[in-house]
């Protein structure tokens, strides 16, 4: 059986949103005992206990107010036998990053991303270029798309030749991703965007699709280009502009 350490790193890499409560003081005589765990999501215990049931119900009551704050809280919770102060730990869910097409820039954003936060996800509908080695496994049709991407979603699309571009893009638009990005001049991909506009897609969304996309690295190998994209999305993430850090003195 997994400790609750493991358990919570594998659900963390599923990108799920997690509490882990902690006994750190007993007054009393409670069942419980210093250093008890229970891990939970909003509305479910997920593994260990905090000692009985009656604290178990307590700690997963304040669980969805806790993953809502964003901050670690102290909490008491009582028993005939005694009480026990117990530190609420939120964990969030990771950002999401959707990728498009098996480029090489592609394969740079899924290799790094995952170490700045990211769960990466791949989606190639075109089978014949994935039989290059060292690819993750891919969702490689847009109706795989899983409905629930989560409220921290980026999605990049590598390819401006593929042809279900415009298809792909409106297939994500409805799940409101914070960031849509477009690799390639205006002059290789302006055409994709009239046709969302013909689509119906409304001048303010198009508006957030970010082609060329990335900060201006001058970047000119596909690393580099990765790279100037994941730095855009943590800029983007942490709501900063992405300017050298001695200009904000």
């Amino acid at each position: 059986m997994p400790s609750i350490e493991e358990e919570l790193a594998a659900r963390l890499a599923k990108g799920e949103e997690l509490v882990l409560a902690t006994v750190i003081k007993l007054d009393g005589e409670p069942p419980s005992k210093p250093g008890a765990k229970l891990l939970m999501s909003r509305n479910a215990s997920l593994a260990g206990t905090l000692g009985c049931s009656e604290f178990d119900s307590a700690a997963l009551a304040d669980s969805s107010g806790i993953v809502e704050s964003g901050s670690p809280q102290l909490r008491t919770y009582h028993h005939d036998l005694g009480s026990i102060d117990v530190y609420l730990e939120p964990y969030e869910a990771p950002p999401t990053l959707l990728v498009f097409s098996a480029t090489p820039v592609a394969r740079a954003l899924m290799d790094w991303a995952r170490q700045i936060g990211f769960v990466a996800l791949l989606v190639e509908t075109r089978p014949e270029r994935m039989r290059d080695s060292g690819w993750p496994p891919a969702i490689q049709s847009l109706e795989e798309l899983p409905s629930d991407l989560g409220k921290d979603l980026y999605v990049v699309h590598t390819d401006h030749d593929a042809p279900d571009l415009v298809r792909a893009l409106e297939s994500v638009i409805p799940k409101n991703p914070r960031f849509i990005g477009l690799v390639g001049s205006r002059r290789h991909t302006g055409h994709h965007l009239e046709a969302l506009r013909a689509k119906g897609v409304g001048e303010d969304v198009i508006a957030r699709i970010q082609s060329p996309v990335g900060l201006d690295l001058g970047a000119v190998n596909p690393a580099e280009i990765a790279l100037s994209i994941l730095a855009g999305l943590v800029a983007q993430r942490r709501g900063r502009a992405g300017g050298w850090l001695q200009n904000r003195a």
